[in-house]
């Protein structure tokens, strides 16, 4: 069950990245939605299919996420970039658990 918080992660973020694009035409946002979509659907492929590191690549991904989004989020307080933070926070929380539990 460890993949589909990973998967659900990574498809929040690709279709946030999309909407982003569409709604202002920032290229950055669908960039980097896709970009870490695609890095926590990766890792969430990588632990439904027994694979190693994919606990580790969807640690990563919300390592990015959080990097990119806490510093908007504490300096702007908009919804976006808090939402997103929150998002970060969880996989980085339970992602670092299941790293500690499989090491």
């Amino acid at each position: 069950m460890a993949d589909l918080p990973a998967l659900i992660l990574g498809a929040l973020c690709a279709f946030g990245g999309t909407m982003g694009y569409i709604r202002t035409g920032s290229v950055p946002s669908v960039v980097a939605g896709v970009g870490v979509g695609a890095l926590y659907g990766y890792g969430g492929l990588r632990i439904k299919n027994g694979q190693p590191y994919g606990i580790e690549t969807a640690l990563l991904a919300s390592l990015i996420l959080g990097a990119s989004s806490l510093p908007r989020a504490i300096k702007t307080g908009k919804p976006l970039p808090i939402g997103l933070s929150v998002l970060a926070t969880y996989g980085l929380f339970y992602y670092g658990l299941k790293y500690r539990q499989v090491n």
